[in-house]
């Protein structure tokens, strides 16, 4: 069993098992089985509504317990939240894949799926700064400054 911690505080056990499944399935109509096959593991990780309402359906007699609807839990999902619950879901998918063999190259995927997360933010993170760092330079260009530029200290400015 997995647990993650909602932003209200509340920590939640994801525990999988034919039941949970069975739940998900009757509940939201989506079978976290295709995470096993390869197919559903993109539609979890970037939607994060489909996300919440997995994870909200596999809590359920934990949210039921505690009187904590799906709008509830939905309000508190957010953030680093929905990264831990996300984790917390795919490390107790591969727990439940029933052949070792299997078990393992699923937890392959995963692992590799994160990695490739990383790199592809670290990618946006680069251009986004070497973006920003262009438009300086233009704006300072535009201005009548040059890129190494900088503004005199105030000693400098003449106070009048």
């Amino acid at each position: 069993m997995q647990t993650f911690r909602d932003n209200a505080g509340r920590t939640w056990t994801v525990a999988i098992d034919v039941a949970a499944i069975k739940r998900v399935r009757s509940l939201i109509g989506y079978d976290l089985l295709a995470v096993l096959d390869g197919t559903g593991t993109q539609a979890l990780v970037s939607d994060p509504v489909l996300l919440v309402d997995v994870l909200y359906a596999l809590c359920r007699p934990e949210a039921d317990r505690l009187a904590v609807t799906d709008e509830d839990f939905g309000r508190s999902m957010a953030g680093d939240a929905i990264e831990h619950a996300t984790q917390a879901l795919l490390e107790e998918l591969v727990s439940f894949c029933p052949n070792p063999r299997d078990r393992k190259n699923l937890r392959r995927v995963v692992s590799a799926m994160w990695t490739t997360m990383e790199r592809a933010r670290d990618v946006v993170e680069s251009r986004i700064e070497s973006d920003l760092q262009s438009a300086m330079n233009r704006s300072l260009a535009a201005l009548g400054g040059s890129s190494g530029s900088s503004p005199g200290s105030s000693a400098s400015i003449p106070m009048g």
